[in-house]
């Protein structure tokens, strides 16, 4: 007779249910995240008094709107600022409510670093008068504005900010060369009457190697001193600039200034900004140059059209140029008051068909992307959020291994989460041209 078969082995006892949901350092690695997809966005528009009216603005072109021809279309804003937030195409959410539930999408490292929010905002800008004469603080001054005037200067972040070109660009940005201000002092004595004969004299001596806080001190008090003369003392000066302009033109060609001296009165008649931009840099950019702008740097966008990247802000200390509220004061203690002619950029290529521009700051980076006709675009994956803004032409977005692509024409907005590939395909018998935003990939080094 067989033995019997041995009695199975005792069930091993149930771990407490405390241990089973503590993770363990042993733990097999997460399973791969799902395909990632491209969410379409509705684009906020800004009605500035500034911007290009109806049609002949780009904002509203790429806006898909029906432009009243009588209104301006001043900017266009992709991100998740809250005083023009983006929305998602197909359910309205707020961009920001989305990624405050799929962290994920931001990728690990700027979930943590910049709180779970998207750490820059991009925009489209069709300029058709100057903008204010301004600048943007620097962090730690936007924190203690904001605490003191919360309506007026809108969230706590700084504002660094750089402008690609898309059509000729003018601007002013920073403080001219000791050299060119002694001319201005020289051949402009409107303004060397405001500024004072005591102030005149230490500009007039500075040398151009002399650098360090004696040359920042005599600027900041010429430059306040300009800023901060009557009403009265501005009008008649800029009366007698101009009324001598206007002679001197039909003798001799003006100056790129002097003309610009005219263009501007004609815009913001007795503004003292109409003089201040005789303090500063003029620029001219050509399609495809940039310039970047850092804290506590004074500037003004004069014409044309860009893509504009930044911090996500809306933090400006205005001064001049502007019927809007003017904080003189702030800007003028606030600015760096360094002289040097911004840097210009004007891309790198960092593959076939797509040119990359990279300030000096943390939060932003963008690429220009021309993809031609019949050829295949493919953007390598990034461990941060991208957005890809479709300016011209018409083609395809395809995601990782997603079958099915998106559909891209002009004015196309696409949020992009970390760490996707997307590649990029134009139909049609002409090129298409996107731009991308991204975090600085110099952050993630």
């Amino acid at each position: 007779m067989e033995d019997p078969p041995p009695p199975p082995p005792p069930e091993p006892e149930p771990e407490p249910a405390a241990a089973s949901a503590s993770p363990r350092r042993d733990a097999e690695p997460p399973p791969p995240q799902p395909r990632r997809r491209l969410l379409r966005l509705r684009c906020a528009v800004q009605h500035y008094e500034w911007g290009r009216r109806g049609d002949a603005s780009l904002v509203a072109r790429l806006a898909a709107q029906d432009p009243d021809p009588a209104r301006p279309y001043a900017e266009l804003w992709i991100g998740t600022h809250p005083s023009g937030p983006s929305t998602l195409l197909d359910d309205g959410e707020l961009l920001g409510d989305w990624l405050a539930r799929n962290l994920d999408a931001l990728g690990p490292a700027v979930a943590a670093r910049w709180g779970g929010d998207l750490p820059f905002l991009f925009k489209v800008l069709s300029v058709a008068k100057a903008l204010s004469i301004q600048a943007h603080p620097d962090k730690k001054l936007a924190e203690v504005l904001h605490a003191l005037r919360p309506s007026t200067y809108k969230d706590d972040n700084h504002k660094p900010e750089m402008a690609i070109a898309i059509t000729e660009f003018r601007a002013l940005c920073g403080f001219a060369t000791s050299e060119e201000l002694k001319d201005i002092l020289r051949t402009v004595p409107e303004v060397e009457g405001l500024v004072g004969h005591e102030d005149a004299g230490k500009l007039m001596s500075m040398k151009e190697y002399d650098g360090g806080s004696e040359v920042k001190s005599t600027l900041q008090s010429a430059f306040a001193k300009l800023m901060t003369a009557s009403k009265d003392m501005v009008s008649e000066a800029i009366s007698k600039l101009i009324s001598r302009l206007n002679i001197e033109s039909k003798i001799r060609t003006l100056t790129d200034k002097e003309q610009l001296v005219l263009s501007l009165e004609r815009q913001y008649q007795e503004d003292v900004g109409v003089l201040a931009a005789l303090f500063f840099n003029y620029v001219k950019l050509s399609p495809g140059e940039a310039l970047y702008i850092g804290a506590n740097e004074p500037h003004a966008y004069l014409s044309g059209e860009c893509i504009e990247c930044m911090a996500t802000s809306d933090n400006v200390v205005r001064a001049g140029l502007t019927p809007k509220y003017r904080d003189v004061q702030t800007l003028c203690s606030m600015l760096t008051y360094k002289q040097a002619f911004p840097e210009i950029l004007r891309g790198v290529p960092v593959q076939s068909h797509v040119r990359r521009y990279t300030p000096p700051f943390d939060e932003f980076e963008v690429d220009s992307c021309l993809v031609p006709p019949g050829e295949l675009v493919l953007i390598s994956p990034v461990p941060s959020p991208s957005i890809f803004l479709v300016m011209a032409g018409e083609g395809e977005l395809q995601a990782d291994s997603l079958s099915d692509g998106e559909k891209a024409k002009e004015g196309d907005v696409f949020f992009v989460p970390a760490y996707t590939e997307v590649k990029l395909s134009s139909c049609g018998p002409e090129s298409m041209k996107l731009y991308r935003a991204g975090v600085n990939s110099r952050s993630f080094n």
